[in-house]
């Protein structure tokens, strides 16, 4: 494991709703079907995948999309999801 990627696992680690949304990204998912597995708030969600994006965890599948984006781990963030399982 990089120092990048040392980093990035410590990150999510120190975050409940992180955490608990990386474990639960196991197939391409909208925002509102993390919400209801998760029970977190549509905010919470947007936050946390917005930040995974933009930490290479996950990635939109379709940006152009106004609602209804679907999200999916990267080669990163199944990395991260395997380390931390």
């Amino acid at each position: 494991m990089d120092k990048i990627e040392i980093e990035v696992v410590s990150w999510v680690l120190r975050g409940r709703q992180r955490k608990i949304i990386l474990k639960i990204l196991d197939k391409p998912k909208t925002p509102t079907q993390i919400k209801e597995e998760t029970r977190l708030s549509l905010n919470n969600v947007s936050d946390v995948l917005r930040l995974f994006v933009k930490n290479k965890i996950a990635k939109c599948l379709n940006e152009e999309a106004k609602t209804g984006r679907i999200y999916e781990l990267t080669s990163l963030g199944k990395n991260i999801k395997e380390k931390i399982n």
